[in-house]
């Protein structure tokens, strides 16, 4: 044992020093500055906002937005983030924008005004054209021909600082701003956006966001007629559907489960509901408009869905798939309970007893969807 010990050697020693400067942990920043050259994002970005300077010198808005970009596909979440890229000497050499610090970029934002924060999305679209014009011509047909579809969404990002502009507390109590975004979902690219503070409605906002994404579509994807819209029940408002419509869009809104709605999944036979395609354990009902243009334009019908599909999934990674009930087991939803008067007692309920039966097996409570 002492000879196997013995034999082992020595360890190599570390030792701390100085960092070498020709070293970078950002070296991924070459292909983003590639990327960046082939597409002209920069020039793109200076034709359509225009100077933001007196005089033509240091920094404009193409490479304003381009560092910052840079610097959050390094791992920054901050405006001061773009100090510890600039502290990189290597990193510097790669980087789209070099030398760009976190003091220079607050100024040069104050000097965008609101017009020309909207034109970034015209600069933003040539860009995506001419991506679509390098891509193989398979891919850009796929893209282009195929379905394209609008994904509005927005978000909640919570920010730190009583003195931060355009923030505003949200129902959770957090001070966010809230952004707001139209995106072409097969490419993941950003078709326009708005930001608002955690108090504004997304649905005041959302048929002009609409209108501009559509405006920033590649001419060709435009034409291929298979463009749609969707978006999920924060968007539940006539006008975005009527905007749709008038656009000659497909569209899908989620609805909220208000009570003309829930009238009309009463009407719905047992008969009507059909399995959904490509989702587990999911039917679907076409059902007849309502609500008198209201809730979306005329010759659109509601589609409600009801199912498990994630249960589903779930039940299949556990070895107990199970095929959905057929249409004359589906339990109807059962009626709500009476509410008491206003100012009335609850019921006094035992100490120990129940609280009533779970929820039944089968269908969860509908979902719908307001489509063309």
């Amino acid at each position: 044992m002492s000879r196997i010990r013995a034999g082992s050697g020595r360890r190599p020693q570390v030792r701390a020093g100085a960092p070498d400067p020709s070293l970078t942990a950002n070296a991924g920043l070459a292909a983003i500055s590639e990327l960046c050259d082939r597409l002209g994002v920069i020039g793109a970005l200076d034709a359509a906002v225009g100077p933001i300077k007196q005089r033509d010198r240091g920094l404009g808005a193409g490479e304003l937005l381009t560092g910052i970009a840079a610097a959050q596909l390094a791992g920054e979440d901050f405006l001061t983030g773009l100090d510890r890229p600039r502290a990189d000497a290597a990193g510097q050499q790669l980087t789209p924008v070099p030398g760009l610090a976190s003091t220079t970029a607050a100024g040069l934002a104050r000097r965008i005004t609101p017009g020309q924060w909207r034109a970034v999305e015209s600069g933003l679209a040539t860009v995506t054209g001419r991506m679509l014009s390098l891509l193989p011509a398979e891919r850009a047909t796929a893209l282009a021909d195929g379905p394209v579809t609008i994904d509005l969404d927005t978000t909640d990002v919570e920010v730190y600082g009583r003195k931060k502009r355009g923030v505003a507390y949200n129902h959770q109590g957090q001070r966010v701003g809230r952004p707001h975004v139209a995106a072409w979902a097969e490419t993941e690219t950003v078709l326009a956006a708005d930001l608002g503070d955690g108090t504004d409605d997304p649905r005041a906002t959302a048929p002009d966001l609409l209108r501009r994404a559509l405006a920033c579509l590649p001419e060709r994807a435009r034409q291929s007629g298979r463009v749609a819209m969707r978006a999920d029940a924060g968007y539940f408002a006539g006008q975005l559907a009527r905007t749709a419509h008038e656009a000659h869009i497909s569209f899908a809104i989620g609805a909220k489960r208000i009570a003309p709605l829930w009238r009309l999944l009463a009407g719905i036979a047992g008969e009507d509901w059909h399995e959904a395609i490509e989702m587990d354990n999911a039917q679907v009902a076409v059902a007849e408009y309502c609500d008198h243009g209201r809730l979306a334009p005329p010759a659109h019908r509601p589609h409600p869905r009801r199912g498990h599909p994630g249960r589903a999934r779930r039940a299949r990674r556990q070895g107990h798939d199970r095929p959905p009930a057929p249409a004359a087991d589906r339990r109807p939803r059962p009626a709500d309970p009476p509410r008491p008067p206003p100012g009335a007692a609850a019921p006094a309920r035992p100490l120990g007893a129940s609280r009533g039966p779970g929820p039944a097996a089968g269908p969860a409570r509908p979902r719908l969807t307001c489509a063309s």
